[in-house]
């Protein structure tokens, strides 16, 4: 007659240690996948260097989703979304259907500019980009602290002028220490020590989307 309920106390246990067993497998899976997803997105962006790219902000339209300006043309937007692309992400169609569902949240300027999203150049945009990895992904602090720049993050700048840029902190460091930055200023994609250069004006992590 005990043998029932002991049997039912029996799977409860079971299944309650599976659910904790489970939950502790996401917590320790999740820091690995980033690691994983950083290195190849770093890996990507070194690659990226190998390639001849002149400097041209002109407006062109392109295939949706996974659409590209011309390979051998570009600006720093485009060397983050060839880069991101080379792991899987679609920095276009990521973009372009967020400011789709909440275009109030984007820089006024273009939305006064476009009245509506536009899925050719709006990730193409330094100051969308900013508020779509605010948005989606890790928001960190602008420190004076070289150290708190790691491998995969997004750093963008002012040039000056309220000119924006972007780049992204590689694994490679310069004789100064500090990590080296992938971008295009208008010389192609390069790693250069250029992480104090200009004034910080946004710091993030990405790991695409999570769905």
């Amino acid at each position: 007659m005990s043998s029932g309920p002991a049997r039912w106390w029996s799977r409860r246990r079971l299944l309650a240690a599976l659910v904790a067993w489970s939950a502790v497998q996401t917590v320790f899976a999740a820091p690995v996948s980033h690691q994983e997803f950083t290195r190849k997105l770093v890996a990507a962006a070194v690659e990226r260097t190998r390639h001849q790219v002149r400097y041209d902000p002109a407006y062109v339209r392109i295939p949706y989703p996974n659409g590209d300006a011309p390979a051998g043309t570009g600006v720093c937007t485009d060397e983050v979304i060839r880069s991101y692309r080379a792991v899987g992400v679609d920095l276009q169609k990521e973009v372009h259907e967020d400011m789709l569902a909440n275009f109030a949240a984007y820089p006024q300027k273009w939305r006064w500019l476009l009245g509506k999203p536009d899925s050719n150049i709006d990730h193409r945009r330094v100051p969308n980009l900013m508020v779509f990895f605010g948005r989606k992904g890790e928001t960190l602090a602008i420190s004076g602290g070289t150290e708190d720049y790691q491998p995969g993050d997004l750093v963008t700048w002012d040039l000056g002028g309220g000119v924006p840029h972007i780049g992204i902190v590689v694994d490679r460091k310069a004789p100064s220490g500090r990590y080296m930055i992938f971008h295009n200023i208008g010389q192609g994609p390069r790693m250069e020590d250029v992480l104090v250069n200009w004034k910080i004006t946004g710091h993030y992590r990405y790991y695409g989307p999570q769905r």
